[in-house]
């Protein structure tokens, strides 16, 4: 090594922010593995590398003693005192052994050290990066998929959308460019591990933000959401400005701020609620498309009874239950829906 290697080390510093110190310090470790491993010693080796010039020397520490148990790793007091006449019994000297031919292991390993390192300080770089992006929306593209695994090129780094985290019937290609949830950031030997999601009620809530400037510049809030994927998704907003419709926004003109998330979700039902601080009000709100003619409420208990016109039962309850469990799900309420004609016939009874 010399001191191109220097000015090149110098160089890495700067581009890459990995300390000259810290790649010289795993060098010199590299190196007596290197050193033992080529030379087949067993005495106890330091090396040492000139920060400067960038000369390698080799080092065996030995210990001095009176009596010498192992020649690879103990020295008489005689032959130190040959060396220094300082030393004394317990001292430890380092003798020089470097080999003729070790420049050569050295380059190599040097080579080898620095690679790892830039690959190192690379995925630490991107794992902090996505790591500070924890439940925010990114774009990918999809590279390959196998074994129901979606690999998804994020630019520097590749994410992993799990089967667990796909939505239910949407289909995935090769080449498909998606809007994808960062559900997770893990670190792994092998980088930086990004676990995306296309099923969580955050990629929702984000691409409201997107496509609705008054969410996004906090005039319209988001109370809640409550989702399942693929199929529908209801959201209660509300607007901290009385002159702000907060459906209205979310709608926008002739539909189309909606229209955009729907196709991103290949058309998941999107079912916007006005969040109202009057508890009947806003559970009658949540079980929208349904009408709903009244609301009884149980504080204690936390549920409410619904009653709805003869005709919209179905309708409220959804298909498979949908809507109500939805509408629990959003209002953290117990719901129980009964027809006009059901209610009236419970109070006779």
């Amino acid at each position: 090594m010399n001191a191109e290697f220097i000015e090149a080390l110098e160089e890495i510093e700067k581009e890459k922010g990995i300390s000259k110190d810290v790649i010289f310090d795993a060098l010199e470790a590299a190196l007596v593995s290197g050193y033992k491993k080529n030379f087949g010693s067993s005495q106890n080796v330091e090396v040492n590398i000139d920060r400067e010039m960038g000369t390698v020397k080799v080092f065996a520490k030995k210990t001095v003693k009176e009596v010498v148990e192992d020649s690879f790793l103990d020295i008489s007091l005689d032959e130190a005192k040959r060396i220094d006449d300082k030393y004394q019994i317990g001292d430890i000297i380092m003798i020089e052994v470097t080999p003729k031919n070790f420049g050569r292991i050295a380059a190599q390993t040097a080579k080898q050290v620095v690679m790892q390192k830039i690959k190192e300080a690379e995925r630490e770089v991107v794992f902090n990066e996505f790591a500070g992006r924890e439940n925010e929306i990114v774009t990918g593209l999809i590279q390959r998929i196998s074994k129901n695994i979606i690999y998804v090129d994020l630019g520097k780094t590749e994410g992993v959308l799990p089967p667990s985290e796909q939505i239910e019937g949407e289909t995935y290609n090769q080449g498909d460019r998606l809007k994808l949830y960062i559900l997770e950031v893990k670190k792994t030997t092998k980088g930086p591990q990004i676990i995306l999601s296309r099923s969580h009620p955050g990629l929702v809530r984000r691409l409201f933000e997107l496509e609705v400037p008054e969410i996004h510049d906090g005039i319209v809030d988001i109370y809640g959401i409550s989702r399942e994927a693929g199929s529908r998704t209801k959201i209660a907003v509300f607007s901290k400005d009385p002159d702000v419709d907060p459906v209205g926004a979310c709608v926008g003109f002739k539909g189309s701020r909606v229209k955009a998330i729907v196709n991103e979700l290949n058309g998941e039902k999107i079912d916007i609620i006005i969040w109202s601080k009057n508890v009947g009000e806003f559970i009658s709100n949540s079980l929208s498309p349904s009408k709903v003619l009244k609301v009884e409420v149980n504080e204690k208990e936390k549920s409410a009874l619904v009653i709805v016109p003869d005709y919209q039962l179905s309708l409220a309850i959804g298909k498979e239950g949908q809507n109500a469990r939805l509408a629990a799900k959003l209002t953290n309420w117990k719901i129980d829906i009964k027809s006009e004609k059901q209610y009236e016939e419970r109070k006779k009874e």
